[in-house]
């Protein structure tokens, strides 16, 4: 996210916990932006794009003490509500009135955020995608509250770094997630039930219907822990709707610590 509203000609601060952090992430954001210049400027990597890009980038590890210049403030921390909302509500005590909130939240209720700050017509949701660079999508939340104004200013934002815009009321999980993450949990039920093999789903809905990754692959690939963690919160949200029920399955994988790719096996082993 810092990496493209900074190429798009925004002054843009990073903030997180410390400075090797930082240092990590900005390096991050160099060899990124050389992947790109590549594809963007074919066989001449533009070094003055890099050198500009960067031109636009600093970072902190004082949120309160950055936030009093800024006009939109884009929280990507940890799927926490309440570390989200400590958050916010400090930050909402030293940024300038106009400024406008908003959360990367892929599954937490924007409401709840925007509750815990005192600028409610000044708070939306920007999801954006992984990799952000590479993923044209951001969806763009309003809840009840949010003026016309910011969300207008949330969809401008969208454009002018890059990506497509979608417009989505404060429901769980949004467009994509609330679609994904029930079909991901049906193909752990098939399996569960002995209807099919993992290897024969995931083959299933590559080929029958055009999906880059089966969904054991796209488990494995986002985190079982994740995904466990999307599906208790709609679970105790709703626990009457039987496409957010729990999986005994992916319990017992989190339990032992088997969570994806990051931690080498999952539903499926990776060297």
């Amino acid at each position: 996210i810092f990496q493209v509203a900074a190429a798009s000609g925004h002054t843009v601060v990073l903030v997180d916990q410390s400075d090797e952090i930082l240092k990590k992430s900005t390096k991050g954001i160099e060899e990124s932006l050389k992947r790109v210049t590549k594809k963007k400027f074919a066989d001449k990597p533009c070094a003055e794009f890099i050198k500009k890009t960067l031109k636009n980038l600093t970072t902190s590890t004082d949120a309160a003490s950055v936030v009093h210049s800024t006009d939109l403030v884009i929280e990507a921390i940890v799927e926490n509500l309440e570390v989200k909302n400590k958050l916010f509500k400090t930050l909402d005590k030293f940024a300038p009135e106009h400024t406008i909130f908003a959360s990367n939240t892929s599954s937490l209720q924007i409401t709840k955020m925007a509750n815990a700050t005192t600028r409610q017509d000044r708070f939306g949701g920007l999801h954006f995608f992984n990799p952000v660079p590479m993923m044209k999508l951001v969806e763009v939340i309003k809840t009840p509250m949010t003026s016309q104004k910011t969300f207008e200013s949330l969809v401008d934002f969208s454009k002018a770094v890059g990506k497509s815009p979608v417009s989505c009321k404060d429901t769980p999980g949004f467009i994509v997630n609330r679609l994904l993450v029930p079909y991901m949990m049906e193909a752990v039920r098939l399996f569960e039930r002995g209807d099919a093999s993992k290897e024969d789903i995931d083959v299933a809905m590559k080929l029958g219907a055009g999906y880059p990754m089966g969904p054991f692959e796209l488990l494995d690939y986002v985190g079982l822990d994740t995904s466990k963690y999307i599906i208790d919160g709609w679970h105790s949200l709703e626990p009457n709707n039987p496409l957010f029920a729990p999986s005994p399955l992916l319990n017992k994988l989190v339990e032992e610590k088997k969570l994806g790719k990051k931690t080498g096996e999952g539903f499926y082993k990776y060297k």
